[in-house]
C-alpha cells in the first residue's frame, strides 16, 4: 500500500499549514500500520469509516491499520500523530477509538508518556530505539486502562446504526479496491444495496456523497505517487484504473486545479 511507505515508529506535528495543502490531512487515506492522534487544543471534525464525529483538545484518536480517514483542521489546532509499528499493532484495539481525557489527572499521566517517549525518539544515546518502543508500550497500557475506565465515553452510539455499518463496508471495499477504478454502482452490488441507498447513508454518516469518499482516496493516492516517485503519468494512470492519462489527468484536474504534470512541478509544496 503506498499511502504509508513507513512503517516505523514516529511522532509528528499535526498543524493546519496553508503552504502545505488541505488535503494533507483532509483527504481520505489509510496506513499500512496504526496511528494514534492527539489533540492538543482546538477543534475539528474527523470521519473514520464513513462516520465523522466532533474532536477537541485533549483527544485521543485511534485508527487501526487500513482504514479511510480524514480531519478537518483549523488555524488554532495543533496535536501529534504517532506512527505505531505493525509488530506492535496487537498490543491496541481493534476498532477505531476515541477518548476523550476530561479529567486532569489523566492529561497529565499521558504527557508524562507522550514527553518520554518524544525524548527517547529524540536521544543519541544507546538503546533509545529500544526505549522508545518500551515507552511506546506503556503508553498502549495507559490507553488500554483510560479505555476501560471511559468504555462507555469511547463508544459513539451512531456506529452500531445499519447506515454506519453499511458505510464502513463500502469504505473497507474502496480501500481494498480503490486501484480498479470502479464505480459507486459496483461498491453498492457488491455490498446488496442500490447506489442510491448508499449514497444516502454515506451522507448521513459522514456528510459526504458516497462518490466523494471514492473519488477522494483514488486522487490522495495519486497524489502521493505524484509526489514521493518518478512513475510517468500514464503509469500512475494505469495502476490506479483509469483507462487512458486523459481521462485520469481530467479527473485530477477537475478536483485539484492543476494537471498532474503541474501537481509534480510544485512538489512538496503542492498546496491543493
Amino acid at each position: 500500500m503506498m499511502t504509508d511507505p513507513q512503517n516505523r515508529l514516529a511522532l509528528t506535528a499535526i498543524a493546519q499549514n496553508a503552504g502545505q495543502g488541505r488535503w494533507r490531512t483532509e483527504a481520505m487515506r489509510s496506513h499500512a500500520s496504526p496511528r494514534l492522534i492527539f489533540v492538543a487544543r482546538g477543534q475539528g471534525r474527523i470521519t473514520i469509516a464513513g462516520l465523522t464525529s466532533g474532536f477537541g483538545a485533549n483527544n485521543l484518536i485511534y485508527i487501526p491499520a487500513g482504514t479511510m480517514y480524514g480531519f478537518e483542521v483549523g488555524p488554532t489546532v495543533f496535536g501529534q500523530m504517532l506512527t505505531i509499528p505493525s509488530a506492535m499493532a496487537t498490543e491496541w484495539p481493534l476498532e477505531p477509538t476515541h477518548l476523550r481525557l476530561r479529567d486532569v489527572i489523566a492529561q497529565k499521566e499521558f504527557a508524562v508518556h507522550l514527553d518520554a517517549l518524544e525524548r527517547e525518539l529524540k536521544s543519541e544515546q544507546s538503546g533509545h530505539d529500544r526505549a522508545a518502543h518500551y515507552q511506546l508500550g506503556l503508553l498502549a497500557i495507559y490507553f488500554e486502562r483510560q479505555l476501560g475506565l471511559r468504555a462507555d465515553d469511547s463508544k459513539d452510539s451512531r456506529a452500531d446504526t445499519a447506515s454506519a455499518r453499511l458505510v464502513a463496508a463500502y469504505t473497507d471495499l474502496i480501500e481494498r479496491d480503490y486501484h480498479l477504478h470502479s464505480g459507486v454502482a459496483d461498491y453498492a452490488a457488491k455490498l446488496g444495496v442500490t447506489p442510491t441507498h448508499l449514497a444516502r447513508c454515506c451522507k448521513a454518516t459522514s456528510g459526504k456523497s458516497a462518490l466523494t469518499l471514492l473519488n477522494d482516496r483514488i486522487l490522495f493516492e495519486a497524489r502521493l505517487m505524484l509526489r514521493d516517485s518518478k512513475a510517468p503519468v500514464n503509469k500512475i494512470a494505469q495502476s490506479l484504473g483509469f483507462g487512458s492519462p486523459a481521462y485520469f489527468t481530467r479527473a485530477f484536474q477537475t478536483q485539484t486545479g492543476m494537471t498532474p504534470s503541474q501537481f509534480r512541478k510544485k512538489g512538496p509544496l503542492a498546496s491543493i
